[in-house]
């Protein structure tokens, strides 16, 4: 994993560094709430980032709110129509559903690739 990635409760964020105002800054990501933190001391940026993840955890309980939770494990994935065509194929020769034919060679790449130390492609 990279080392600009920072993992409190469940939550991640990746420290960008912000040329122009020297500063490192950071969101969580994977939910649709918006938290950010900032911090001009890279010896501060762990605790502004946890601090972030406890007030929006504080505010939820505050307002009544179930907090965003991280990938929920659902996303739309367009791809080429014959390869659509030949995993549907594959995940009924199996009697398999096609998501969990999706998430076998979801495994599959991933095991693959980070066994050897091959980042996935952006």
């Amino acid at each position: 994993m990279n080392n600009n990635i920072l993992e409190y409760k469940g939550y991640h964020a990746k420290v960008e560094f912000d040329a122009e105002a020297l500063i490192l800054r950071g969101k969580i990501e994977g939910i649709k709430d918006l938290v950010d933190f900032e911090s001009a001391d890279i010896n501060e940026i762990r605790k502004e980032f946890e601090s972030a993840v406890d007030d929006y955890l504080e505010f939820c309980k505050e307002v009544g709110k179930d907090p965003d939770k991280e990938y929920k494990g659902s996303f739309n994935v367009r791809v080429n129509p014959e390869l659509h065509r030949r995993l549907a194929n594959y995940a009924f020769s199996k009697d398999i559903s096609l998501n969990a034919a999706v998430e076998e060679a979801i495994n599959e790449y991933l095991d693959t690739n980070l066994k050897i130390g091959i980042p996935a492609q952006e």
